[in-house]
């Protein structure tokens, strides 16, 4: 897995360098301080996963996300900030980041960095348990008029609580590949794009 790290805390950039590499699992490209110097990164090293702070100088992460987005669809940014800020989460599911944890949350750092590597987007459990007064209540929402089934209302539930793939396989005692059939149809059926448009679809029409 290649990344690039951008945090104006050089302190904390080399230390997420030290602590990742040691896994063996993980190659560091380079490393910034802003989000000017995350773009110029970007598209030197196109890396699998851009590892970003929010709150920089001269260019904030927000900022350097949607610029890069809208240059590569395709790229994986990985919010790690220590603000829980409504508006910093809506901006974030908004561009399109596929993530945003919470510095305090580092252990779980190393699976969400591989769960996006994967594809999944990947929101922090304190993250997902605001989403749902983020967005306006729009009225309960009826599953069956969309064919969705009781395993399939069970697999929005479990992922808009913040699980991924692998762990909603092992509560339903189901195969990964099951559940990313599951997610799939349930995409289809209700018309959406990702997970993490179906976390804050289920939370918005609860």
């Amino acid at each position: 897995m290649n990344l690039i790290i951008v945090d104006d805390d050089s302190f904390v950039s080399i230390s997420l360098k030290t602590i990742l590499e040691s896994s063996g699992d993980v190659t560091v490209l380079g490393i910034g301080k802003n989000g000017k110097e995350a773009i110029e990164l970007y598209e030197t090293h196109q890396p699998d996963v851009l590892l970003m702070d929010i709150r920089m100088d001269t260019m904030n992460g927000l900022e350097a996300a949607e610029q890069i987005l809208q240059l590569h669809p395709d790229a994986k940014i990985l919010f790690l900030t220590t603000f829980s800020d409504d508006e910093y989460i809506i901006q974030a599911l908004h561009i399109g980041a596929k993530g945003y944890i919470l510095k305090q949350d580092f252990e779980n750092l190393f699976p969400a960095l591989t769960a996006v590597t994967n594809g999944q987007s990947v929101f922090g459990s304190e993250i997902v348990s605001g989403l749902s007064h983020l967005i306006p209540e729009a009225g309960r929402f009826n599953y069956r008029e969309h064919d969705i089934s009781d395993r399939e209302l069970e697999i929005i539930e479990l992922i808009a609580s913040g699980l991924s793939n692998r762990e909603i396989a092992e509560k339903l005692f189901l195969s990964e590949g099951t559940v990313r059939n599951y997610l799939s149809v349930i995409l289809e059926k209700l018309n959406l794009r990702d997970r993490t448009q179906l976390a804050v679809f289920y939370y918005r029409n609860r």
